[in-house]
């Protein structure tokens, strides 16, 4: 299935109809199709207009109505995207055309997803919306290897944090994050941070071992999912040796020790590459 990205004009208007529309933001999950809640499988179904985030899996949006008009907006870090603005100007006009509008977006529509921006934007212009959520990358992946975010003798709680600044901003101060991570018992959980793995390594060395358990997780509970387990001071070596991209998670923290065990049962296959 093809996914031209839209011209960055927007096409000429129905007339306004001010009322009939409606906007539901909805998780798609990690990619596998059976992970979809019931509730986000009835809100594709219902949709006059689908607006589809690139990480959305062809097999998610084949559940959309024949008759559904479906709009590419890809928005990936490095690549050509589709600039925010425009997609929030393409969910308000399609709103107010009367259409049954649903953002289908990859993972959770609150976890990294700027789900939070799409919804001020439309409330702002006086549109309601509802949210249903899907299951983040970061829970999928490291679930797939068998093991948990959270354990009562390795991790007292988790941090979901994106490895990709907004340009202009500071982004995560990593060493904080170490630290609190070491004294609070966190799981560490990182989107978006492959291309600055070197970086992200570096600095959180400076408050967590060397030794501290690492799983890089891409392409979660897809046919193609592959991962590798390593340390903290390996990161970056690691990511380079296996030849791992994004779209990954990185999830560090003794949780992932979970992923070693389970390899033993056939659940896992740590430092190896897996497919299929």
């Amino acid at each position: 299935m093809s996914r031209p990205t839209p011209p960055h004009t927007l096409p000429p208007s129905k007339p306004h109809l001010g009322t009939g529309g409606s906007c539901t933001l909805v998780g798609a999950g990690p990619g596998d199709p059976e992970l979809l809640t019931i509730k986000a499988l009835k809100a594709i179904q219902a949709a006059t207009v689908l607006l589809v985030d690139d990480l959305v899996s062809d097999a998610i949006v084949a559940h959309a109505s024949p008759t559904a008009r479906i709009v590419y907006v890809g928005k990936r870090g490095g690549c050509k995207s589709t600039p925010q603005a425009f997609i929030e100007k393409l969910m308000l006009m399609a709103v107010n055309e009367g259409e049954t509008v649903v953002r289908l977006k990859g993972g959770d529509p609150f976890i990294f997803g700027r789900g939070g921006e799409e919804v001020e934007h439309l409330r702002a212009a006086g549109v309601p919306v509802t949210v249903i959520n899907g299951i983040t990358a970061g829970l999928a992946g490291l679930t797939s290897l068998g093991a948990p975010l959270t354990h009562r003798e390795h991790a007292h709680g988790v941090v979901f944090v994106t490895g990709h600044a907004k340009p202009g901003d500071a982004g995560t101060d990593w060493r904080q994050l170490a630290a609190t991570a070491r004294d609070a018992k966190l799981t560490l959980v990182i989107y978006m941070g492959v291309s600055g793995a070197a970086t992200i390594e570096q600095e959180l060395l400076t408050g967590l071992p060397a030794d501290t358990p690492v799983a890089i997780i891409q392409h979660a509970s897809l046919p193609q999912q592959r991962h590798a387990v390593t340390t903290l001071g390996a990161l970056h070596a690691t990511i380079a040796r296996e030849g791992l991209a994004s779209p990954s998670v990185i999830v560090v923290g003794d949780v992932v020790r979970g992923v070693a065990l389970a390899s033993h049962d056939g659940m896992a296959q740590p430092l190896a590459r897996r497919a299929g």
